[in-house]
């Protein structure tokens, strides 16, 4: 019999101790919307999508964690650590994995990637399982180019994917290339979780996109996003927007 599933087919919340219903993060609405109801994750690329606070980064985070993954970024091999910041909610998320699915997986995130560079110079035959071949210089490298070459480097067979606000490294042009990254995973089989405040980003063809905000989360049409409709009213008229926060 042969399957066809993702790495993870679904997210729900298991409650223990540990995980207050009174307290950070089950207070924030898109982490209670998830204990009350679960989260199926489709094939391919899913965008979280919302304003600083929302909690999207923290579901990409715990998501990750209970995948496996290092949460300051890395596969599952990846053991650096620096300052623990995450919440205990990935201690308590059951993942259904995709059954026939790979075990592969990293995680990048734009706040703690020199940490992470740091780890790989310093681990060149360690526990982080990079593909073979020399360990480029990445802090020789600018912010972009560095996270360019971890994607291409790392995201490169049918894994799980988890990113948090990788466009905070990327021009424009870059952004496009990792668009492009994006789309080739999914179409190698692999699966995208991205938490993202880039329009551009969040513009992928075929991707899922949920948008976060105080009514927990919500699958919208890019078109309808919140984000969307507010950058191109800024493009189209920034004074209208910024009248509001500068001195006359």
């Amino acid at each position: 019999m042969e399957f066809d599933q993702p790495p993870v087919v679904r997210v729900d919340v298991e409650p223990g101790e540990g995980l207050d219903e009174e307290s950070w993060p089950m207070t924030i609405p898109a982490v209670a919307q998830l204990a009350r109801e679960g989260l199926d994750l489709p094939r391919g690329v899913t965008f979280l999508v919302g304003e600083n606070g929302s909690g999207k980064s923290t579901l990409v985070e715990a998501i990750a964690a209970a995948y496996g993954l290092n949460p300051e970024g890395g596969s599952t091999g990846a053991r650096h650590r620096t300052r623990a910041s995450e919440s205990p909610l990935g201690q308590h998320l059951r993942l259904r994995r995709g059954i026939g699915a790979g075990r592969w997986g990293y995680f990048l995130r734009a706040e703690t990637m020199h940490g992470l560079y740091s780890y790989l110079e310093d681990n060149p035959t360690g526990l982080e399982q990079r593909p073979s071949g020399r360990e480029a210089a990445l802090h020789e490298m600018s912010h972009g180019e560095s996270f360019l070459e971890v994607l291409r480097t790392r995201f490169d067979s049918p894994g799980f994917y988890c990113l948090d606000e990788p466009e905070a490294a990327l021009s424009f042009s870059s952004t496009l290339g990792l668009i492009d990254t994006l789309h080739r995973v999914a179409q190698e089989g692999g699966q995208v979780l991205c938490a993202t405040h880039s329009p551009v980003l969040a513009a992928l063809p075929g991707a899922t996109v949920l948008e976060v905000g105080e009514w927990g989360y919500q699958q919208v049409r890019w078109e309808d996003l919140e984000l969307v409709q507010h950058w191109r009213a800024y493009l189209e008229a920034p004074q209208r927007y910024l009248r509001h926060v500068l001195d006359d």
